[in-house]
């Protein structure tokens, strides 16, 4: 039987019941990215050797009756989480030869839980693009079409989960870095709620391994169904024991439902700062139609959702407000000076880009404060609703684009042309007020091209989104290999 394509908990299944071993799913996941990842390029570095003792080993354990919730499994990390012995680069030249010492928390939990590390897989310069592409590694090509993106920027992740490289892969999302390479390669992707899941280790190379707590930037699971989302969360789950001193277990609450029909949803598909395109909107009305066929409750608009504009406009300025942070003073000095020069009335995004990347620390606790605004606006519309579907960009995988000024990028909706980092309003609208966010494929666009959209859930009730997903997958179908 071939396995590359079947979901962890169909391998883990597989496992209890002697049907395959561990050594079996390893070796057959190693042969087939050595015939397939040239043309992808998804996982950067490779650990084979490793891994085939960690197959070896998983399986003496189960001989011996042990049974952990991954045990076995063969996964992938993504590049910019610490792996002992492996370099962590984020893809910039001048960390090529950084090699760790130490597991990353993350890492960690993924072996504690039996899991067989077979490598680490690409990303953008600095974890800083839409797309996957650096010095070190070049480009991942997405699995659906060589000329597309993956995404970024986990988009490695993604890229090897669409070619049967492994079940299962650990990101991270501060602008969509889950979500947009599951939406452009056909996975599923999970954003944990803000806080959910310990980062310590899934740091810059060179920055110390340090239980910071993170502003908008979360860690998450990937896989190729909502199910196999769930189960590696689990293992992610919880906060750092530095932090707490002993291993903390998180309880999160059991999802709101567990039918369809019972299930209140807002849809939307329509943002007032960029358009979406129509392959987007197809596949947010296929996910629409099913809900109600299924018996859930749908609504198209509410007047309790918070507004959209202004959670662009403080997403951006949260986001960019950090990104300027190590800038040496001249640069730093001449992004004052092009500020100062914005008309007053120039709100355009690009201008909140630029306004937020020297935004002082007065402006930017004005800022927080209008995020807890929003916060509680969202608590109310979760009062009346379960959870919220909309697009995680605008359009599918666009062609790669590796203008060396992002400024001078464009994102195309449907023949019109828009400032390339506009197209992060969606991924924005859970990352602000650090709400949960699925990732669930929704078909194709007329071009063959993977679309999905984003489940949006209450704070801290990951599980209900999770739910949803799950049952979505059963009416419209998930994850389809790549032809």
């Amino acid at each position: 039987m071939d396995w590359s394509f079947c979901t962890a908990e169909e391998q883990a299944a597989a496992l209890r019941a002697g049907e395959v071993t561990s050594e079996e799913l390893t070796e057959e996941a190693i042969s087939r990215i050595e015939r397939h990842d040239e043309a992808v390029n998804a996982v950067c570095v490779r650990d084979f050797d490793r891994a085939r003792t960690a197959a070896r080993g998983a399986d003496r354990a189960r001989a011996r009756g042990e049974d952990r919730p991954l045990l076995g499994i063969p996964v992938t990390v993504k590049e910019s989480y610490d792996v002992a012995g492996l370099p962590t680069t984020w893809g910039l030249p001048s960390h090529r030869d950084h090699v760790p010492a130490q597991d990353a928390l993350q890492v960690s939990r993924l072996k504690a839980a039996g899991a067989v590390v077979l490598g680490k897989t690409n990303v953008p310069v600095g974890l800083q693009d839409v797309q996957t592409f650096n010095p070190i590694y070049g480009t991942t090509a997405n699995p659906w079409h060589p000329g597309r993106t993956a995404g970024g920027s986990s988009g490695g992740s993604a890229a090897a989960l669409a070619s049967g490289f492994g079940a299962l892969s650990i990101g991270s999302d501060i602008a969509g870095s889950l979500r947009t390479p599951a939406h452009f390669c056909g996975v599923h992707a999970h954003k944990p709620t803000l806080g959910l899941a310990a980062s310590r280790g899934m740091v810059p190379p060179g920055a110390p391994a340090l239980p910071t707590e993170l502003d908008l930037a979360v860690v998450g699971p990937m896989a190729r169904s909502a199910r196999d989302l769930t189960l590696l969360l689990d293992v992610m789950a919880g906060p750092d024991p530095l932090t707490f001193g002993v291993a903390h277990v998180v309880t999160l609450p059991p999802a709101r439902h567990d039918r369809l029909r019972d299930f209140r949803v807002l849809v939307l598909e329509q943002h007032p700062l960029i358009a979406t395109s129509s392959a987007v909107r197809a596949g947010v009305d296929r996910v629409a139609d099913a809900l109600v066929d299924g018996g859930a409750r749908v609504e198209r608009s509410s007047p309790l959702l918070p507004d959209l504009t202004e959670a662009a406009l403080l997403y951006t300025q949260l986001l960019f407000s950090g990104s300027t942070a190590h800038f040496p003073v001249e640069p730093y000095e001449e992004l004052r000076t092009r500020a100062a020069r914005l008309g007053a009335h120039d709100q355009s995004l690009d201008a909140t880009r630029l306004r937020a990347m020297v935004l002082s620390h007065r402006d930017w606790l004005a800022v927080n404060n209008r995020r807890e605004i929003h916060r509680h606006g969202w608590r109310q519309l979760f009062a009346e609703f379960d959870a919220v579907v909309c697009p995680v960009t605008p359009t599918p995988a666009f062609p790669h684009d590796h203008h060396p000024d992002p400024r001078e990028r464009r994102i195309d909706v449907d023949g019109v042309g828009h400032p390339y980092f506009d197209q992060l309003v969606w991924a924005g609208l859970p990352t602000m007020p650090g709400l949960p966010a699925t990732a669930v494929p929704a078909g194709r666009s007329p071009e063959g091209l993977p679309v999905g959209v984003q489940i949006i859930g209450p704070m801290f009730e990951d599980r209900t989104p999770l739910r949803l997903a799950e049952l979505l997958e059963r009416e419209i179908g998930g994850f389809r290999a790549p032809r």
